[in-house]
This record gives C-alpha cells, sequence and structure tokens, in this order.
C-alpha cells in the first residue's frame, strides 16, 4: 500500500510541476502573473522546507541524507541542485526541452510511464 500511494504522490507533483512548465511557456501576460502570484510563494516555501531538512548538522552531516552506517557532508546534493536551479541557473536561462505526452523512468527517475496527461 505504501508503494502504491508514493507512486501517486510523485505522479502527482510531477503532473503539477508539468502544468506550470507548460504555463510559464505558453500562458498570457494576465495569466502568467496571476499563476505567479499564487504559485511562487508556494514554491518558495517548498524550497525552504526542503532545504530545512536538508541543514548541515552540529558535525557538517546532512540529516537527511546520512545514514546510520554513511554520513554524507554537506553540502549534500539537494543544496547543490538548490543553489544550480535557484542561483547559478538564473543567471542564464536554458531553453525548456520538448513535452511528451508518454513518461518514462529516464524522463522522470521514480515514475511510471503513463500513457497520457
Amino acid at each position: 500500500m505504501d508503494e502504491i500511494l508514493g507512486q501517486v504522490l510523485r505522479n502527482a507533483v510531477w503532473e503539477r510541476l508539468d502544468m506550470l512548465s507548460e504555463l510559464a511557456n505558453r500562458a498570457d501576460a494576465p495569466s502568467l502573473l496571476s499563476v505567479a502570484r499564487s504559485e511562487l510563494p508556494r514554491l518558495t516555501e517548498g524550497w525552504r522546507a526542503m532545504l530545512a531538512a536538508h541543514e548541515p548538522d552540529e558535525k557538517g552531516n546532512c540529516p537527511a541524507c546520512s545514514s546510520r552506517w554513511r554520513q554524507q557532508k554537506a553540502p549534500c546534493s539537494v543544496w547543490q541542485a538548490a543553489y544550480e536551479h535557484l542561483v547559478a541557473g538564473g543567471l542564464a536561462p536554458t531553453p525548456q526541452p520538448a513535452r511528451h505526452a508518454t513518461r518514462t523512468r529516464a524522463t522522470h527517475p521514480g515514475r511510471l510511464a503513463t500513457g497520457t496527461r
């Protein structure tokens, strides 16, 4: 049951991200402004919550990425991705790849292919 729920949650998140990307690429200016006002605060709070879970502990390890047997030094991959997408990536936007109706694990790791959207 947990595996099914996890897959449902992951698919819902991927679909939401796809929808926001589509809006960013195709919406008219008034619609885009409306979406930005409602979604940017949600996205920034989501990033903050995720990054807070990956704040280094007193030993400089990421508690979320570390295990009992293997410690992950900070900055972990989550902080590296945040920097890449929020700071460095903001300097030189890259074109978005074309979206396909069928998703594969290669497109979104951990996501099952969905023949429809």
